[in-house]
């Protein structure tokens, strides 16, 4: 097997790695929130549907900061404006009623799964594992257009809906990370020559 790109011991890789790690273990730690705890408080899944976005902000906020800043990174500092918006947004639609809510997700993940595909592509030659973050950003526009359709048929709803969305999100985080964990190993010389 030959030796994986340089690009692949890289400090940046080091830190999304680390990142795409953080980003999973939240998104699990924020299901079993909405699960065991939300979907029977209607205040606390309140308090999880506007968290979402905002810890979307923050975390684009801290990697595109440890990935060269903002204006080296123009799809994070969008996708950063776009949650924040998004967060403020959910806070008013939680007045109007849950389908509201979820129509304001449905949009965000459409907007932020386009935003993850544009930076999944535009890292690619300078990180492994961006075509799981492709992926993902493909499968959050089509979720999107789920979100709008579910909020549409008058099924029962709650922050649990949103769950389903956040769960394939951690595979995804979680699946980068593991193969920038798997592929930025050094190998032996042993292991190469085979």
């Amino acid at each position: 097997m030959p030796r994986p790109p340089s690009s692949l011991a890289s400090p940046q890789t080091q830190w999304l790695r680390t990142y795409y790690f953080v980003r999973a273990i939240v998104s699990i730690g924020w299901i079993a929130l909405a699960v065991a705890i939300g979907r029977n408080s209607p205040l606390f899944g309140a308090v999880l549907f506007v968290a979402y976005p905002a810890w979307d902000a923050l975390a684009n906020l801290i990697d595109a900061h440890r990935s060269g800043g903002l204006r080296a990174n123009p799809t994070q500092t969008v996708n950063l404006a776009t949650s924040v918006i998004t967060a403020a947004f959910v806070a008013v639609a939680l007045n109007i009623g849950i389908p509201a809510v979820i129509q304001v997700f449905g949009g965000w993940a459409i907007l932020s799964g386009l935003l993850q595909l544009a930076t999944g592509i535009r890292r690619w030659k300078v990180a492994g594992a961006q075509w799981a973050m492709v992926l993902s950003g493909g499968q959050s526009v089509l979720a999107g257009a789920f979100f709008f359709k579910r909020a549409a048929a008058g099924f029962p709803l709650d922050v649990t809906t949103v769950a389903p969305y956040a769960a394939f999100g951690a595979f995804y985080f979680f699946l980068s990370a593991i193969w920038l964990t798997v592929w930025a190993r050094p190998r032996s010389p042993a292991h190469v020559a085979g």
